[in-house]
């Protein structure tokens, strides 16, 4: 692994008032930093990173070298992670219960949205569960975009019967819980249905935030020069703040919505933006990445499948023409 060398946060350009956002959280939750950073950065290359890397990738956050090694070890502990020690250095990546909720939340996060409804919706019923028992699961489910239609009933507007079925099995309480597959009887019960299950008036302005807050970014990433750092923070704390909505965003079709609904708009905001930087920060990850092998391999092909496929932004201190993901050849 090369020897560090960020820059100041001066040179951080663009990325200095999503910092600051990010900087004002009480408290900065730097775990949920860390899953953003294993889920879009590790995990396309090679899923394991050395615990020095992870420090050296959260430095330009202001996470302190001690917050990244506690914040790890709970990860570990809580079963996302897991640590394998070669001498004196310790190297961390995905448990197979991590995989599998990244593999989730990836196909929704870098999804496109489907443009049709066919007005079916799956229902789950938990009324043979213990309260304790019903908010376990549901928050499990509400990663996956359900909502609570009423007291131990979650609803998502689309077939999804073979995923849930699939994940009850995993879960001790899986076999009490009821899974069906159903229709309202009018355009009006169905709104009335999404607006009973889901805030959609707290998801409405937490789009228009994300909206206002990475607006500017990509007004000055078309003109600008952005130097490796500051593409992997903006990257970053895109698909974090990105992810901590879109996750919770049930994808409802345009009749169920506001004319005015902003979660569109977010979404091509966020793909834009992430391929106008993703060349930069894949160069800084190369720089800072290593696992016990040595540098971190490169990001997988997936990667430029993100967003119904990625049209990279040429970075302008790049060679002209280069606009494959550095060191995929």
């Amino acid at each position: 692994m090369k020897s560090p060398s960020h820059e100041s946060p001066h040179s951080l350009g663009p990325a200095r008032p999503v910092l600051r956002a990010f900087r004002a959280q009480r408290p900065i939750r730097a775990g949920s930093l860390l899953i953003t950073i294993f889920g879009d950065s590790i995990a396309p290359r090679g899923g394991e990173i050395a615990l020095a890397s992870v420090i050296e990738l959260c430095r330009p956050f202001g996470i302190s070298e001690r917050l990244v090694r506690t914040s790890i070890g709970r990860l570990a502990k809580d079963d996302w992670l897991e640590a394998a020690r070669v001498g004196r250095n310790s190297f961390y990546r995905l448990t197979a219960h991590g995989r599998n909720e990244f593999d989730v939340a990836t196909r929704r996060i870098y999804s496109v949205s489907a443009t049709e409804w066919t007005g079916c919706w799956t229902l789950l019923l938990m009324s043979q569960l213990t309260a304790a028992e019903r908010n376990l699961l549901s928050e499990a489910f509400r990663w996956r975009g359900f909502g609570q239609a009423m007291p131990g009933v979650l609803a998502y507007p689309a077939d999804r019967m073979k995923e849930v079925e699939e994940e009850l099995a995993k879960s001790p309480t899986g076999a009490r819980v009821i899974c069906l597959r159903g229709s309202s009887a009018s355009a009006e019960a169905d709104r009335s249905l999404a607006q009973h299950a889901w805030d959609l008036a707290e998801l409405e302005q937490r789009y228009r935030r994300f909206v206002a807050l990475f607006s500017p970014i990509a007004r000055t990433l078309r003109s600008e020069t952005i130097c490796p750092s500051a593409c992997f923070v903006i990257r970053t704390l895109l698909i974090h703040e990105y992810r901590r909505i879109h996750l919770r965003d049930p994808l409802l079709p345009a009749n169920l919505l506001s004319a005015t609904w902003p979660g569109a708009a977010a979404s091509r905001l966020c793909r834009d933006i992430y391929g106008a930087v993703l060349s930069g920060a894949e160069r800084f990850l190369t720089a800072h990445g290593a696992n016990r092998a040595g540098p971190i391999p490169p990001a997988s092909p997936q990667t430029l499948r993100r967003f119904g496929g990625l049209d990279l932004a040429t970075p302008r201190d790049a060679p002209a023409g280069a606009r494959q993901v550095p060191g995929s050849h």
